[in-house]
């Protein structure tokens, strides 16, 4: 399957399409007159202004006072990458790695950024041929854009760094003997082109949101199986209560959760308590909150998937090279660590749920288990849970509030939305741990309410999940199954 880049609007869902489905890219016919018009001009601007361009024709940062010869200008670029690749710590996964090759394309395709021809067809050629460059985690402030982690990105190119090819890390120089390639010949302005830009923050927030939506859409039905498990009532459910405070995400999940328990032999059992706990009682509120922060994030990152990001911004048809600042990764870090206090308050009340589960309340058995003090059962898994949910509230702490000043003081506001993007990245993994943990018990304690059974759609999703983990008789280890209830929410 093809896709081909172009100016048309790009969604987070059409990006995980073309990710996870194995499309190849191509470059419309649009796209590539875009290109070729704002390379032609530039060139031609170099040529005919005396005056100097920041990153054309002078250094970078607050070397923008330096001018570079004619001579020199190609040099300046492979420089550039060369003394920009600072990264450290954990690999950046290839399937954000591939994002962010995505975005890039996408990004410099718009005509704005000056690249050439032929290195953007070779950024398109990675990403076709699954040539997946070394990337680090750690390094971006999120300022001139994701300086270090599109340095490491853009290395192979001149066959520098490395790249996983074909399940083995090797060397640029070697990967580009593969495949019978030529180091690029970067021109004027190229480093900077592929340098600056928001991809690599961008490339975690699309990760992130495709993940948020999985983990949102899994978090009410998880939820719902708990609340007949814990034989919870219904009432806080129904729409009246939900159209005088209505928000749209509350409005959805409770329709969600009365869809997904109708029919249900146990919700309609008569209840000895009036009122549940508010990590039942209240999930259309804080589910539902998530679901809005969700869609507003994702409408922010969507702006900005369909942008160029780089600096200085070329505009042939104004006649403009102006050295701005759309490479500032403020617009899309704020929202980000917002995203990450969404997601973490998904897995607090989670972890809540799964706690009431195992506190042996309204006919449920000690650590839903049959004979506890032999057995402690799911004791422990509610510990895991705990640990995963504390760990997020401790990443939840914004990185957009901090702001170290670099470059000698010419950078001296920057949004730090690198390690917010990295801290997401942690929380989405923490929140999907603990749902698996809520299902896993879940599920267990549901069995306990036999011969009764719950709605047909959460039965089906019970029944689908005991194919991979059984109920548990005696005390087993439990490792495994909490890894099969995360690797069941993914499939």
């Amino acid at each position: 399957m093809i896709h081909q880049i172009s100016a048309e609007h790009l969604t987070i869902e059409r990006i995980g399409e073309i990710i996870y489905k194995n499309y190849k890219l191509e470059l419309s016919e649009d796209a590539k007159q875009r290109i070729r018009r704002c390379r032609n001009y530039l060139d031609k601007k170099i040529v005919a202004r005396g005056e100097p361009i920041y990153g054309v024709t002078t250094g970078f940062g607050s070397l923008c006072n330096v001018n570079i010869g004619k001579d020199h200008l190609s040099q300046l670029q492979i420089n550039l990458i060369k003394s920009h690749a600072c990264g450290t710590g954990e690999r950046v996964p290839n399937d954000i790695v591939k994002i962010m090759l995505f975005l890039k394309i996408q990004s410099l395709s718009y005509g704005y950024s000056g690249c050439k021809m032929d290195t953007i067809l070779r950024l398109i050629a990675f990403f076709n041929n699954d040539i997946y460059p070394v990337v680090y985690k750690q390094g971006s402030l999120g300022a001139s854009g994701d300086l270090v982690p599109l340095a490491h990105m853009c290395l192979p190119l001149v066959g520098l760094g490395e790249v996983e090819y074909q399940g083995k890390i090797i060397s640029g120089e070697e990967m580009l003997h593969k495949k019978r390639w030529k180091p690029i010949e970067l021109g004027s302005k190229e480093g900077l082109a592929l340098l600056n830009g928001t991809q690599n923050m961008s490339a975690f927030a699309v990760w992130s949101l495709l993940n948020a939506k999985r983990l949102s859409e899994w978090a009410d039905k998880i939820a719902a199986m708990s609340l007949d498990a814990f034989d919870g009532r219904i009432e806080p459910f129904i729409e009246a209560v939900h159209l005088v405070r209505p928000h749209q995400g509350q409005l959805e999940t409770a329709r969600r959760m009365k869809e997904l328990l109708e029919d249900s032999q146990l919700i309609v059992n008569s209840k000895p308590h009036v009122q549940d706990p508010y990590s039942f009682r209240c999930v259309p509120q804080v589910h539902g909150a998530v679901k809005d922060t969700i869609r507003y994030v994702k409408s922010v990152i969507e702006v900005e998937i369909n942008s160029a990001t780089d600096n200085p911004t070329i505009c042939p048809e104004e006649d403009l090279i102006i050295s701005g600042g759309n490479f500032h990764g403020e617009p899309i870090a704020l929202p980000i660590d917002f995203l990450s206090i969404a997601m973490s308050e998904l897995a607090n009340i989670s972890e809540r749920r799964i706690y009431r589960l195992v506190s042996g309340t309204r006919g449920l058995p000690n650590f839903l288990v049959a004979n506890p003090g032999v057995n402690s059962g799911f004791m422990i898994t509610q510990y895991t849970a705990a640990s995963c949910v504390s760990l997020n509230k401790s990443l939840a702490m914004p990185s957009s509030v901090d702001s170290i000043p670099s470059c000698q003081d010419q950078e001296d506001h920057v949004s730090m939305g690198g390690n917010a993007a990295i801290k997401l990245y942690k929380v989405i993994l923490n929140t999907e741990r603990v749902l698996a943990i809520e299902l896993f018990n879940a599920a267990q304690a549901l069995d306990f309410r036999q011969p009764l059974r719950s709605s047909p759609k959460i039965m089906a999703i019970h029944d689908a999940f005991r194919m991979h983990v059984p109920f548990i008789l005696n005390d087993d280890l439990m490792y495994p199954y909490i890894e099969k209830s995360i690797k069941f929410l993914r499939k």
